[in-house]
């Protein structure tokens, strides 16, 4: 009769995260890994073989639990006000932990072509997401018909980016929701386009 598992895989990948998000791959060692997520050695490489494997569970983890649920805000693709509500629920996320994925990515990226193929498939869906958003906001005017919207989706997904590293640094979430709405409202109808 097969062993009951004595660990809840779901815990255990949770709190990786929080792991890799203070420490990054290179920096979080097996003794803190074992020690926080309360599993032992053997447990561990006969569940995940590798602290890399484990690595690229704990990514796919975060992407379904913490990061996709903030980019469903987009994928129902109702123009300014999806965008508006990804940021407000992705700022407080990334906020002083910056984003795990986009984190690896930076550190790991080079050299590991599984994680450069998460981060291409995550940003590819998320500029998808808003050339959605952006077509439907030029259909409901909120949007001038001025605006290139392959062209600003890119630079809202560059900008996604480029926000996860600065949230690390950032003091308080205020300056967060200025810079977003700095980029947002020369886009919308009646913004300020210089």
């Amino acid at each position: 009769m097969p062993r009951t598992a004595l660990y809840d895989v779901d815990t255990i990948l949770s709190q990786a995260v929080d792991i890799f998000l203070e420490h990054s791959f290179h920096s979080a060692i097996m003794d803190e890994i074992i020690a926080r997520t309360e599993f032992n050695r053997r447990g561990f490489y006969l569940e995940f073989g590798s602290k890399q494997a484990f690595l690229y569970r704990v990514l796919q983890h975060y992407m379904d639990t913490e990061l996709m649920p903030v980019v469903k805000e987009l994928e129902n693709h109702q123009g300014m006000n999806s965008i508006h509500a990804f940021f407000i629920r992705y700022i407080p996320l990334i906020h002083k932990r910056g984003c795990l994925l986009i984190n690896c990515l930076t550190e790991l990226g080079k050299q590991d072509e599984h994680i450069r193929e998460m981060g291409r498939h995550y940003l590819d869906r998320l500029q998808l997401d808003f050339i959605g958003c952006l077509e439907k906001a030029q259909q409901l005017e909120e949007l001038g018909p001025h605006v290139n919207i392959e062209s600003a989706a890119l630079q809202l997904t560059s900008y996604v980016q480029g926000f996860a590293v600065n949230a690390i640094l950032a003091e308080d979430t205020d300056e967060m929701y200025i810079a977003t709405e700095a980029l947002l409202s020369p886009l919308q109808r009646g913004g300020n386009s210089g």
